[in-house]
C-alpha cells in the first residue's frame, strides 16, 4: 500500500501439531503450500502457546495477555475484546471467516464482518448455535456428521475419533471454510488495508478426512512415540485420572483407549494428517485468490495453530497436557518483499508475541500493559533477545479435573509443570530427554533445578500481576 501499512492475512488451524509440515523436517507429510510459506518466509521454530485448550489460547493470542490475566481459562468463558479492535480503529477492514472460538460465538471482537464456522462437533456449549456451515448443510439437505451420528457407527468406541467423511466433498468443514474464504477474496470489492482472519476447524477431531486423503497416509510408515508402563507410572495423578476420564467421556467424538494397538494408533494418525493435507490444499487456493486480486503486492501472511494433539503419544488423547506436542506451535510469517530471504528463528517466543508485531506494522499504539513482546526486530533481521522462559496454563474444566490449575515453565533445557495444591508434578531434562518420557520431579539429584524453576514461576506470576493491574482499562 502507498502508506506502507500491509494487508494482514492471519490463517489459524485448530489443534495442529508442530510436526505436521514437510518443510520443517517431516518428510512423510504432503503439505506443498505450507512448505512454500516456510521456504519463502520466516519460521519461528520454538514458538509456544500460553494455554493447553482452544479459547484460552486464542484469547491470549488475540489480546497479548496470559490466560490468568484475561480470566479466559475455559472454552465457554466470555471473550469480547481483542487487538483486532485497534486495527479497526486505524482503518483496517477486518473480516473473519471460520473459527475464532469467542464466547458468545458471534461476538464482534473488532471485526467488520464475521462468517462464523465453529467446532465440528459442538456438544457442551453452543450445541444449538447454527453457524454458516450448519446453514449450508441445511440448504443442501444434509445431516451433519457429529457425535450423535458417529455413536451409531460400527466400531465407534474403537476408532479413536477417526471417521470417513461420507457427505459431499465441498461440505467438509475445512473445504467449506477454505472455499468460503476464496469466494470472499474473489468477490468482495478489494479493500485496503485488510485484516483477514481465516480459521480452519481442523485437524481438530473428529478426524474426518475424505477417504482418498486418508488412504495416502494409511499406506505410509508414520512415527509413533512408544508409550511405556514406566512413563505412565511416572505421570502426575491428575494426568492418570484424565486418561481414565477420556475413556469414559467421548469428547469431540473421541473415545480414548488406555492400550490402543499400534494399528489403531496408526489409523488415527493417518486420518489426522489427511485433515492437514486437505487444509494445505485450501491454503494454496486462498493464496492464489489473494494473488489474483492483487493483495499479495504488499501483504503479510501469518500461519499458526492454537495448540497440538497428543494423538495417543504419552498415553493421552487430544490436549490438556503440557508436552511439546501440545505447547509448541508452528508459526510462519510470510512477507519476502518486506522481511527478505527465508529464515528459521530458533529463539524462544510466546505465540501471542505476534500481536504487538502486527500492531506495530499497522501503525497502532501498543497498550502499555500488554504482556506479549514484539517479534519485529527478529523479522527485520535486527538484534533480538528471545524469551528466556515461556509459560502455559490450564484451568480445571470438564476434561481436566484432577487439579484446579496447571502451569508450565520452560526454557531451552528444562521444563517444569506445576499442579496447584498437588504433591506431584513434572520435570523434564529436555536436552537428554527431548521426548519428555522420564519425569524427574521426585529425583533428588534434580531437586535444586525443581526449586529454581518453581521460583521462576512464582516471580513471573507476581510480576504479571503488577504489570497488568490496569490492563482492563484498555477494554472499557
Amino acid at each position: 500500500m502507498a502508506d506502507g501499512r500491509p494487508n494482514i492475512i492471519f490463517i489459524i488451524t485448530d489443534q495442529q501439531r508442530f510436526d505436521t509440515i514437510r518443510a520443517l523436517g517431516y518428510d512423510y507429510l504432503d503439505t506443498p503450500h505450507l512448505d512454500r510459506l516456510v521456504n519463502e518466509g520466516v519460521t519461528f521454530t520454538n514458538c509456544f502457546i500460553t494455554a493447553a485448550s482452544c479459547a484460552p489460547a486464542r484469547a491470549s493470542l488475540f489480546t497479548g495477555y496470559y490466560p490468568h490475566t484475561t480470566g479466559i481459562l475455559r472454552n465457554a468463558d466470555t471473550w469480547r475484546h481483542s487487538w483486532i479492535e485497534l486495527l479497526n480503529n486505524v482503518g483496517y477492514h477486518c473480516t473473519n471467516i471460520g473459527k475464532m472460538h469467542t464466547w458468545p460465538f458471534n461476538t464482534g471482537l473488532g471485526f467488520d464482518e464475521r462468517y462464523v464456522v465453529e467446532n465440528k462437533d459442538r456438544y457442551l456449549e453452543g450445541r444449538y448455535y447454527f453457524d454458516e456451515w450448519d446453514k449450508a448443510l441445511r440448504a443442501r439437505g444434509l445431516i451433519k456428521q457429529q457425535r450423535e451420528l458417529y455413536r451409531q457407527w460400527l466400531g465407534y468406541r474403537e476408532s479413536l475419533g477417526a471417521f470417513d467423511w461420507k457427505l459431499d466433498a465441498d461440505m467438509h468443514p475445512d473445504f467449506f471454510v477454505g472455499d468460503l474464504a476464496t469466494w470472499w477474496i474473489r468477490n468482495y470489492p478489494k479493500t485496503e488495508p485488510l485484516f483477514l482472519q481465516i480459521g480452519f476447524p481442523g485437524p481438530h477431531p473428529p478426524y474426518d478426512p475424505l477417504p482418498e486423503y486418508a488412504e495416502r497416509y494409511l499406506k505410509k510408515d508414520l512415527p509413533l512415540l512408544d508409550v511405556t508402563d514406566e512413563e505412565l507410572a511416572g505421570q502426575p495423578q491428575a494426568f492418570r485420572e484424565m486418561r481414565t476420564h477420556n475413556t469414559e467421556v467421548d469428547h469431540d467424538s473421541v473415545v480414548h483407549l488406555l492400550k490402543p494397538t499400534r494399528e489403531q494408533r496408526h489409523r488415527q494418525r493417518a486420518y489426522y494428517l489427511a485433515n492437514v493435507t486437505m487444509i494445505d490444499e485450501k491454503i494454496g487456493e486462498i493464496r492464489a485468490a489473494l494473488e489474483a486480486q492483487g493483495y499479495l503486492d504488499d501483504s503479510i501472511i501469518v500461519f499458526t495453530s492454537d495448540h497440538g494433539d497428543c494423538l495417543t503419544d504419552h498415553g493421552h488423547s487430544q490436549k490438556w497436557t503440557m508436552y511439546d506436542t501440545i505447547t509448541r506451535m508452528p508459526m510462519i510469517v510470510w512477507a519476502p518483499k518486506r522481511f527478505g530471504a527465508a529464515r528459521r528463528i530458533e529463539g524462544l517466543c510466546q505465540q501471542m508475541d505476534i500481536g504487538p508485531t502486527l500492531l506495530q506494522l499497522a501503525g497502532c499504539e501498543i497498550p502499555e500493559t500488554i504482556e506479549a513482546e514484539s517479534l519485529l526486530p527478529a523479522l527485520n533481521g535486527e538484534d533480538w533477545v528471545p524469551r528466556e522462559f515461556v509459560f502455559a496454563e490450564q484451568a480445571r474444566d470438564g476434561n481436566f479435573q484432577g487439579c484446579e490449575f496447571m502451569t508450565m515453565v520452560r526454557n531451552r533445557d528444562w521444563k517444569l509443570v506445576h499442579f496447584l495444591d498437588q504433591p506431584d508434578g513434572q520435570l523434564f531434562d529436555l536436552q537428554n530427554d527431548p521426548d519428555e518420557v522420564r519425569n524427574l520431579w521426585d529425583d533428588a539429584a534434580h531437586s535444586q533445578k525443581k526449586t529454581e524453576l518453581l521460583g521462576v514461576l512464582r516471580e513471573w506470576r507476581i510480576r504479571s500481576g503488577c504489570r497488568t493491574k490496569d490492563w482492563s482499562k484498555e477494554w472499557r
